[in-house]
């Protein structure tokens, strides 16, 4: 997706149906590119005027699980690449989303966690993300949903189960 915001223009179901892809309809690659692609577009429909990037709330989300987080580790974990993780974190920052605090003991890190302006963002903008209302709607059953995500966090590696939260 080129500029932020910008919708991807639709092709018309008759114009798809038309189009043959052959091998390409197999591959993995194509098809996540492609759904992502429609999800920005849904994205942008409902809150393309909340001042908000698809990225920001998984970051700010995963904060809120996970108070005091390396930024290090939120962007090995969301894969961000350090500089975007930076500007993103820098935004949210100016924004009052989140706070950023140097540890004494390592210099060299970041931890992140929310303000409570983040907090209350997060709370007032979760609906849009999980759930019966959010943003993301599809054509899939609940349980051909729960099939898909569980196939997706295989591929990505990540466990079905959340790990026990730490104590601090």
């Amino acid at each position: 997706m080129g500029a932020v915001g910008k919708l991807a223009p639709k092709p018309s179901a008759d114009a798809a149906a038309g189009v043959r892809l052959g091998a390409l309809r197999h591959s993995i690659g194509f098809l996540l590119r492609v759904c992502q692609v429609r999800l920005y577009d849904q994205f942008y429909e409902r809150l393309g005027d909340s001042d908000l990037r698809p990225g920001e709330f998984s970051l700010l989300w995963v904060i809120s699980q996970n108070p005091g987080i390396k930024q290090g580790v939120l962007a090995q974990t969301l894969a961000i690449k350090p500089a975007h993780m930076t500007k993103t974190v820098r935004r949210c920052a100016a924004r009052g989303l989140l706070h950023r605090v140097i540890p004494e003991d390592d210099r060299r890190s970041v931890q992140l966690s929310l303000t409570l302006r983040g907090t209350d963002f997060v709370t007032a903008n979760s609906h849009n993300f999980f759930g019966p209302t959010a943003y993301n709607t599809h054509s899939l059953t609940e349980e051909e949903a729960a099939t898909l995500a569980h196939l997706l966090r295989r591929f990505c590696g990540l466990p079905d189960c959340e790990p026990e939260r730490a104590a601090r």
